[in-house]
């Protein structure tokens, strides 16, 4: 193993999207990789390039964290890993539609994965980092936490627990040498909106001055990370959106 080795970080949603560009960036950064996804074909394929390119070790968990047994799987890695660096809790889908027009079997299933897990997993990752005095946490949630309009209310409403979870865990973390973030970016070039809930989208119905990719948002993320930002919105003009939304909030109470 390289003497450069930084540690061991484990990354939810590893199989495409901002998850699989965080596992890229931290694998060139010489990080040990736990990738997690349902695709296990995906999570081979990337396992394989990765640890041809860079000297690492890349342990692959296929998990469903939509379900109680693939919690219980990643949970159960988490609690016997002797140290793990670095968790970012990337997982997470989207719907379409009113809140009582989505199965309930969906907003179960993203409670789920954008909730519990990530609580979860939070809490089995912590007493060790506490004891080591170090650790970082990267938290997705998504710039809609923001945008509290017709649709996706449950996606909203997850995505914002998040973004209050991190700051509360940071504020309790104050003496230790662990950073937490909630990383709330905008439209980014993934396959988020490549699934049938999204067959009708035209990704050319939002103007291309608001997307980004996976690349530059985990970019920027890590550099917020290391300046101990908490919530970090990637992207000036997501930043200039997220704070008209706060004004126009406020002035609608």
């Amino acid at each position: 193993m390289d003497d450069n080795r930084q540690g061991t970080a484990l990354v939810t949603g590893a199989s495409s999207g901002i998850g699989e560009a965080f596992a890229r960036k931290l694998a060139s950064q010489n990080y040990d990789l736990v990738i997690i996804a349902r695709r296990k074909d995906r999570l081979l394929e990337l396992a394989r390039e990765l640890k041809s390119n860079y000297s690492i070790s890349v342990y692959v968990i296929p998990a469903d964290i939509s379900t109680e047994k693939g919690i219980e799987q990643v949970e159960e890695y988490i609690k016997k890993a002797k140290n793990l660096d670095i968790l970012i809790n990337n997982a997470g889908f989207g719907t379409r539609g009113n809140f009582s027009d989505v199965s309930p079997e969906k907003s179960i299933n993203m409670i789920n994965v954008h909730v519990l897990a990530p609580t979860r997993f939070c809490r089995s990752v912590l007493p060790g980092m506490i004891k080591q005095n170090q650790g970082s946490i990267i938290n997705v949630s998504s710039l809609a936490a923001f945008y509290p309009i017709k649709g996706n209310a449950i996606y909203k409403a997850t995505k914002t627990y998040l973004i209050m979870f991190s700051k509360s865990i940071q504020n309790e973390l104050k003496n230790y040498n662990i950073k937490v973030q909630a990383l709330c970016p905008g439209f980014v070039y993934t396959g988020f909106h490549d699934t049938n809930e999204f067959k009708d989208f035209d990704r050319s119905s939002v103007p291309k001055w608001l997307w980004m990719s996976a690349e530059e948002v985990v970019k920027q993320s890590l550099k917020a990370l290391r300046k101990k930002k908490v919530i970090f919105i990637p992207g000036i003009k997501n930043r200039i959106i997220a704070g008209l939304l706060k004004i126009g909030g406020k002035l609608c109470r």
